[in-house]
């Protein structure tokens, strides 16, 4: 079971609502909207996404990567590895 199980219908209401804006954006672009309305859309946008991410990722280290340092071995290194590139990647976004 993955960690972030128990709220996976708080995280689907979430994803649902930043495919509604991205479709706004394809509306705004298509109707010519200004730029900077375009651009103040797209930073919310990806401000939503980077919070579905540090969500998932609080969920996964408090489960994922704590039951496996809890049983120790290879598999905690991987898990914590596996975080640190997590970590990497969403702060390199």
């Amino acid at each position: 079971m993955h960690g972030y199980s128990g709220d996976k219908q708080a995280y689907l209401t979430r994803l649902r609502r930043i495919e509604g804006q991205i479709r706004g954006l394809q509306r705004m672009v298509d109707d010519d909207a200004y730029c900077i309305d375009v651009l103040t859309q797209v930073s919310a946008a990806t401000r939503a996404l980077q919070a579905v991410a540090l969500g998932l990722l609080e969920e996964h280290i408090s489960h994922c990567v704590a039951d496996a340092i809890s049983s120790g071995g290879p598999e905690a290194d991987a898990k914590v590895k596996e975080a640190s590139a997590a970590i990497a990647r969403l702060v390199r976004s």
